[in-house]
């Protein structure tokens, strides 16, 4: 265990120096069950060909897991690995690393609030898709994930039970004045880890803005819902309440704003927040107080349970923790 605590630091030197074998050998039996140690020099040789360093730019303490990033220096390569709490690799990712530069400008006009109430997690948040997965999808790249996490975890007790986590049942309120113009209320919670991929958003709500902007708020639970279509919101309504409805794997809230009030012909518009920060993967956020504004981890580096794993891993990792909606 001392031995990959040690690992955590230098990971990407270990690659550089194609010392291969210490890395697989820190890895999870499951992993391992996987991805056999050839199969993973196959992939890792190729890779690290070219590269002069890899830098560490991002560590984050997740539910489950602790997540780090290693870029090269042209941060064109990433490498992308998930601790578990025994200090395990639990996972391990090698992707090119790519961000939409025009997209990451396409801003607000308006400036947004917290759409709920207390202290929340940004589970998936930021301008590239090793930390926001949506952001593989133009509708909805700029959209969050949040969940409430307490001594690390999302839930307490059994994680079969929507009741069991800490954001189900929680108030929902609308981040912006304006007008109500769909909603969906009818659509069943489900069992945590099983998820509804016909209906992705489950039970939401999407708001009318000033300047054209519409916000939608996901994965509601079914008749909590206490708006209608034209019905004005001012900031700080409540609008529902939190839930695990659509392609959700337990409760959190699903928050974007768009271009349209269409959830597939549209373009996600990157948030302004009230407090002109920028939340990231990893961050805690609150509705009572303010974050520090800080760069977001594209700019920084001057580019872009049931039991969960961070991402699916590709051919590096089997599916395992945390699958929102997509």
């Amino acid at each position: 265990m001392e031995r990959a605590a040690n690992l955590q630091d230098k990971i990407g030197q270990l690659f550089l120096a194609q010392q291969f074998e210490e890395v697989y050998q820190a890895t999870t039996a499951e992993f391992q069950h996987y991805v056999t140690y050839e199969q993973f020099i196959e992939l890792a040789i190729p890779f690290v060909e070219g590269v002069a360093q890899f830098q560490l730019e991002y560590d984050a303490n997740m539910p489950h897991a602790r997540q780090k990033i290693w870029l090269d220096p042209k941060k064109t390569k990433a490498i992308v690995v998930a601790f578990n709490k025994a200090n395990e690799i639990e996972s391990l990712f090698l992707t090119p690393f790519t961000t939409d530069k025009k997209a990451n400008q396409r801003y607000t006009k308006n400036s947004y609030y917290y759409p709920f109430k207390g202290e929340w997690f940004v589970f998936w948040g930021g301008t590239n898709e090793l930390i926001n997965y949506h952001y593989a999808y133009e509708s909805q790249c700029f959209a969050y994930d949040f969940v409430k996490v307490q001594d690390g975890c999302t839930y307490l007790h059994a994680p079969e039970h929507n009741e069991n986590y800490f954001a189900y049942n929680e108030e929902i309120v609308a981040p912006l004045d304006g007008k109500v113009i769909e909603v969906v209320d009818t659509i069943i919670d489900n069992i945590p880890s099983q998820m509804d991929e016909q209906n992705p958003a489950g039970n939401y709500v999407i708001i009318e803005h000033a300047n054209k902007e519409y916000s939608l708020l996901a994965h509601l639970i079914p008749n909590s819902i206490t708006v209608c279509v034209g019905q004005p919101v001012k900031t700080g309504d409540i609008i529902g309440c939190c839930g695990n409805s659509g392609n959700s794997s337990e409760p959190h809230l699903h928050f974007q704003v768009m271009d349209a009030p269409s959830l597939t012909q549209c373009k996600s518009l990157r948030i302004r927040f009230d407090d002109n920060g920028e939340p990231l993967q990893g961050d805690t956020v609150t509705s009572e107080t303010k974050p520090k504004p800080k760069k977001s981890f594209e700019e920084k580096t001057d580019k872009v349970d049931f039991y969960v794993t961070f991402v699916e891993m590709l051919t590096l990792i089997p599916r395992a923790v945390w699958q929102f909606l997509k």
